[in-house]
């Protein structure tokens, strides 16, 4: 029976923990056999229990250098001190100190076999583990049950079980190995096999087994085995209780957690976390403020789970109560605010923040861009590099993304030439978007530039470099790469389908647009959504085949699909271009029922009907505009020069450079009814000529 590896977390603890505790010299038999074949040596060297021990201690703390001074200076060494050395080599992830060392020890024990078989086991060196196994004179049963963990540690189930039947003796810790390996991987019915055919059980054997039924669901079983322990510790107790939790048995876990004689930090934790994850958030908070000992991140997942429910100012105030929040706290509240668009708050609450990561001014600038504040966000990626906090990956990918969306190019351009030098252009999140910033600010050399030396990609890679040939109707181009895109077997999406239709609609290829929507829908499995729908219809509609542009929309809706606004404003477009007021009318009514302040569908709606010489329905149209108190957004254009941005609002006078503006408008104007020759100057040649516009 398979089962899922996340309820085992407790047997699989249990597993590692006796793996580790192999390396330890813990059988009375071996260090006796070890004291006769050294009594001599011993007899002869001082007393080196206290410089061993030291050694050990450095190595237990990562003080790899002072233990290795400590052992250089000593004038005499017994065997314990090569073998608290190797231990500590491979405690710290120095294998090949470890295996160098042992191979330079004048004298080994089975001990010092038996730590290295250990340490290769954990590092994955299972052959070379295998062939000191093989080359030992003599073996105890912690050099076996060292191979029979390391089998398990390495997913060698079969090779372990092999061992274990070859053993000459079994002790319980053998046979609590291979029941929690079988557990592991699924092979349930065989770990009951091997449990009922033990002669002696531990504590750690009945709490393999349990952890074990309660994560195959069958949470009864394991109760009756709990049931028959004849002694329990804190551990069973918390793995039936783990399993109830699993098993979303949350009233029963908190009854058997109120009955345990004994409780620790894992029992507190498991129930807090138990409670969150059901739902039940104020409950966990409750018993979290019980807790004797207090853990941050228990306290976070409590404040993530108010987040998620939207709770987000209520998670906020519990911050503020309670001494336990941290930078993480801050930030995911930071990020609940801006998920509800509540920019001011989000940004208050960093300002506030005592200590600021990376991550807060990711999470910061990536929601300012998120809720149309990019400017907001380039700022504060100034302020951050002016503090000195370094940027990362997610940095570079909300700026680039920001200017994306203003457009800003020369920005771009600059915080490209950072990535660069920084050595983030290896990472393939922020090559993505470089490629959509430079695509949607329309320089496609350098989009298709960026794409072509990437060093790897993935779908939004292809998919950024597609939708910016579609968006700037570079349709060959894009068509070109969704077949070479296929053509390496890269399994492409819906975003992708997006800019192939979008493609298609731009250069009005109503048969392959038809061709390409059931293609995805077919060959890929792909379930259109409203931008599909989108593309397909405006394509329709331009070639004025709203007939079958609406029978789309009927077929969605038969489908139980809602038609979105998006869907139906491309009919609405198609139709004040072809002039069919009918299905105009019906389009523009469905916006009107979602949107009752979009000005434009008003204006469109009334042209038609004024095109058609319906006057009095277009004044209706007026007149109901103006009694819903809509007015039309005046128009707005920017432009980018000399690293500057102009924005012109329709009306708007309040330019400085208004006059010279209107100025060159007029000489436009002038020169395109000019029919002179070419070789005299047009109005607009000889005003530049003489400087007048600088």
């Amino acid at each position: 029976m398979l089962f899922s590896t996340s309820h085992i977390d407790h047997a699989r603890k249990l597993i590692q923990t006796l793996s580790l505790h192999l390396i330890k010299p813990i059988s009375t038999a071996t260090t006796a056999f070890i004291q006769h074949n050294h009594a001599s040596q011993t007899q002869t060297l001082p007393n080196l229990r206290p410089l061993n021990s030291k050694i050990s201690s450095y190595m237990r703390y990562g003080l790899v250098d002072d233990a290795q001074k400590l052992f250089d200076k000593m004038p005499q060494r017994n065997t314990v001190t090569w073998n608290s050395m190797v231990r500590g080599y491979f405690l710290n992830g120095y294998v090949e100190n470890a295996v160098s060392l042992f191979g330079r020890m004048p004298e080994r024990d089975v001990v010092s076999y038996n730590t290295v078989i250990a340490g290769l086991m954990q590092r994955g060196d299972i052959d070379g583990a295998r062939r000191l196994f093989d080359g030992m004179g003599f073996r105890d049963v912690v050099s076996w049950n060292s191979m029979v963990s390391g089998y398990i540690r390495n997913g060698m189930v079969c090779e372990a079980i092999k061992m274990f039947d070859e053993m000459p003796v079994k002790d319980v810790v053998s046979w609590n190995l291979v029941i929690g390996g079988l557990v592991n991987c699924g092979e349930f019915e065989m770990a009951e096999e091997y449990f009922r055919g033990m002669t002696t059980r531990d504590v750690v054997s009945w709490t393999i087994m349990i952890s074990g039924l309660a994560s195959a669901g069958r949470i009864v079983e394991a109760r009756e085995l709990f049931d028959e322990m004849p002694l329990r510790d804190t551990q069973a107790w918390n793995a039936m209780m783990v399993g109830y939790i699993e098993n979303r048995y949350i009233e029963i876990a908190e009854d058997l957690f109120r009955r345990m004689p004994q409780r620790n930090f894992d029992s507190w934790n498991e129930l807090v976390n138990g409670l969150v994850k059901s739902g039940r958030a104020y409950d966990g908070m409750k018993l979290f403020m019980q807790m004797p000992e207090k853990c941050q991140k228990t306290w976070n997942s409590i404040l993530l789970e108010f987040i998620r429910n939207g709770l987000i100012r209520e998670a906020h105030a519990f911050m503020e109560k309670k001494p336990y929040s941290d930078v993480v706290s801050r930030t995911n509240i930071i990020l609940g605010y801006f998920e509800i668009g509540d920019v001011d708050s989000a940004i208050g609450l960093f300002n506030l923040m005592p200590i600021r990561d990376a991550t807060a001014y990711n999470v910061t600038i990536f929601g300012l861009g998120e809720n149309d504040h990019g400017e907001g966000g380039i700022k504060l990626f100034v302020r951050m590099k002016g503090l000195g906090v370094l940027p990362d990956e997610a940095t570079y990918t909300s700026i680039l993304t920001i200017c994306s969306d203003l457009p800003a190019l020369q920005l771009g351009m600059q915080t490209h030439a950072m990535v660069t030098k920084t050595g983030f252009n290896t990472f393939v999140a922020v090559c993505n978007a470089i490629v959509t910033m430079y695509a949607r600010c329309g320089n496609l050399d350098s989009a298709l530039l960026e794409f072509k030396c990437m060093p790897s990609r993935d779908i939004i890679s292809w998919n950024s470099i597609i939708c910016g040939f579609a968006h700037h109707g570079n349709v060959e181009d894009a068509l070109e790469m969704f077949q070479k895109m296929r053509s390496r077997d890269v399994e492409p999406n819906h975003i992708t389908f997006v800019g192939v239709l979008s493609a298609c609609s731009h250069a009005g290829m109503v048969d392959l647009g038809r061709y390409y929507f059931d293609i995805m829908r077919q060959e890929y499995f792909i379930q259109p959504t409203s931008e599909h729908y989108t593309c397909l219809v405006d394509l329709l509609g331009r070639f004025g085949l709203l007939d079958e542009a609406m029978g789309f929309l009927n077929q969605m809706r038969a489908d139980g699909i809602e038609v979105p606004t998006s869907v139906w404003g491309a009919l609405l477009g198609a139709c004040r271009i072809h002039k069919n007021i009918e299905i105009g009318k019906i389009a523009g009514e469905k916006v009107l029922e979602t949107e009752p302040s979009n000005s434009g569908v008003y204006l469109i709606l009334a042209e038609m009907y004024l095109s058609c010489g319906r006057r009095k329905e277009a004044e209706m149209i007026w007149t109901r505009m103006k009694d819903a108190g809509v007015k039309k957004q005046p128009g707005c254009s920017w432009i980018e020069l000399n690293n500057s941005s102009h924005v012109f609002l329709s009306g708007d006078c309040s330019n400085p450079e208004f006059s010279r503006i209107n100025l060159v408008l007029e000489l436009l104007h002038m020169e395109e009814k000019t029919k002179n020759s070419k070789l005299v100057a047009t109005p607009l040649q000889q005003v530049l000529a003489d400087g007048c516009c600088g």
